[in-house]
């Protein structure tokens, strides 16, 4: 075999790719003629073996190939069969690439009773006993009796920062960037303490959607503190504006019809009763003498 590797001039792969025959007659034999296509290619193994590779028309296997390995032990021996398998092809729909359980694991998958152990060597947690870069953190971790076995360490606190700083409450949130202001001025805001307290605190206002997480200072939302809206009716006091759809209408009631006069009774007159008019009197008017008739009557 050392001999082949150190004087192998390409006659070798030569002659492992010319073996087609001997490839499709080993597929055939482990499938039959109607799963069989075209051949589509040979993949070099190593020194000694190569891969031929056939189309395979197996149902539900779209795009997968038919992989025949032959070998060659030797220039005078003859090439052999070394195992057949169906592969997938460059177009085939497969299962993603396999990741560890840990690895699977996403924010908001760990639920009431379960237990998510962090591994031994986690570089986000260093030993207390260590200088963690963070003085607020040191000065708890270095007290006597007080200390905790681990601390935050700079790569588990960058790591957080930028979680935090592109997550749901950070500044590029749908929330932040139609907010009137940011947290950093809010009444509400929290801030954390140590070397993430320039950048990041909690919420406590009950009305914001961050209420009890740790929110980015660029981030903010409707409920803010020092947000003053004025309040006016949308209608004006001195305009009434009445909607004619939502007034009852009711017919007016028809006066009733006056009743015809009744007609007069003739009344009868006692003439002796009756007033008797007086006639005025007339006074007797004297006719008027001419003068002329005065004189003649004297002579």
């Amino acid at each position: 075999m050392t001999l082949l590797l150190t004087l192998d001039d390409g006659s070798i792969q030569r002659k492992l790719a010319e073996a087609v025959d001997l490839a499709r007659a080993a597929v055939l034999e482990d499938a039959g003629a109607e799963q069989v296509g075209a051949h589509v290619g040979v993949d070099r193994e190593d020194a000694v073996s190569a891969s031929h590779l056939f189309e395979a028309t197996v149902s539900g296997y779209r795009g997968w190939r038919w992989s025949v390995t032959v070998a060659l032990a030797g220039e005078e021996e003859p090439i052999t069969v070394s195992e057949v398998v169906l592969i997938p092809g460059p177009e085939a729909r497969v299962a993603p690439a396999w990741v560890p359980w840990d690895r699977r694991v996403q924010a908001g998958d760990l639920g009431v009773g379960d237990i998510f152990p962090v591994e031994k060597d986690d570089p986000r947690l260093v030993p207390a006993y260590l200088e963690s870069d963070d003085p607020a953190v040191e000065a708890v971790a270095m007290e006597a009796g007080l200390g905790r076995v681990h601390v935050l360490s700079r790569h588990g606190r960058l790591d957080a920062a930028a979680r935090w700083h592109s997550g749901e409450f950070g500044p590029r949130s749908d929330m932040a960037r139609s907010a009137p202001d940011v947290c950093g001025s809010c009444g509400f805001f929290v801030p954390l303490a140590g070397s993430l307290s320039a950048a990041f605190g909690a919420c406590t206002n009950d009305i914001s959607p961050a209420d009890g997480h740790v929110v980015d200072v660029e981030y903010g939302c409707g409920a803010h503190s020092e947000i003053e809206v004025e309040v006016t009716s949308s209608v004006p006091v001195a305009e009434l504006v009445y909607d004619d759809s939502l007034i009852d209408f009711e017919p007016a009631p028809e006066a009733p019809a006056e009743p015809e006069p009744e007609p007069a009774e003739a009344t009868v007159v006692d003439e002796s009763e009756a007033p008797v008019a007086e006639t005025p009197e007339t006074a007797e008017v004297q006719p008027e003498v001419e003068p002329e008739a005065e004189s003649a009557s004297e002579h």
